[in-house]
């Protein structure tokens, strides 16, 4: 299940990185997957509203597009809806790409960390075997402008992934994804935050290549998929 912020769910017109990596995931395991989660819609930035399904691929199958994923939406957001979530649709991964917004509209670093640490906490409750990819926060505008805002991405980096090593069991195994490599703001997004096709194909990979490597879930990512 895709859990994760306006990067995720994806606007009007958009592939998504869920689009890549479903694609990359078909080719690459030898056994059925199904992904998961309450929500298939793109945002609609005129209607402001999860409403749209223009994906730029169309025949993207409605059963692929699933995901837990809002415009504007955070750890804060997610951490108390995410047990019921888990229990209603029955993930065994959670591929998560959150902290963004809240460092950018609710919550500094630590108090994000807190809301990190409670959502790994509410999925166990309904599945005590979950497991978990967590993306850190990658280059955006704001961090490039602003020497606070960076300091405050990089310090939830720090928080995500000691609440990783800190969380992690056998029974339900936890992934800090690698920041996506030679990740270019200027070339692999459209607004300095939002991954255009480039973009897109580099988060598929940051999950894809973790999963691989970690796990042995399917191959390293092919862009060309």
């Amino acid at each position: 299940m895709f859990v994760g912020d306006s990067m995720t769910i994806g606007a009007a017109g958009d592939f998504t990185w869920r689009y890549r990596l479903w694609q990359h995931l078909r080719s690459s395991l030898g056994e059925p997957f199904a992904i998961v989660g309450p929500r298939t819609t793109l945002h609609d930035k005129a209607a402001d509203a999860p409403s749209s399904y223009d994906y730029a691929d169309p025949s993207f199958p409605e059963r692929a597009r699933r995901h837990l994923a809002g415009w504007g939406e955070g750890w804060q957001h997610m951490a108390p809806v995410i047990a019921d979530e888990v229990r209603a649709h029955r993930p065994d991964v959670l591929l998560v790409s959150l902290g963004l917004i809240d460092l950018g509209f609710y919550t500094n670093a630590g108090q994000t960390d807190a809301n990190v640490r409670a959502f790994i906490e509410q999925a166990r409750t309904a599945n005590p075997e979950i497991a978990a990819v967590l993306l850190p926060v990658i280059p955006n505008t704001r961090a490039d402008l602003d020497p606070d805002f960076a300091g405050e991405c990089d310090e939830l980096n720090t928080r995500m992934a000691k609440a990783v090593a800190d969380l992690d069991t056998p029974a339900s195994p936890l992934l800090l994804a690698s920041r996506p490599a030679d990740y270019d703001i200027l070339l692999d997004t459209y607004d300095g935050t939002h991954p255009n096709a480039s973009g897109e194909h580099r988060l598929a990979a940051a999950f894809a290549d973790a999963m691989h490597q970690a796990w042995g879930i399917g191959t390293p990512y092919d862009a060309g998929t």
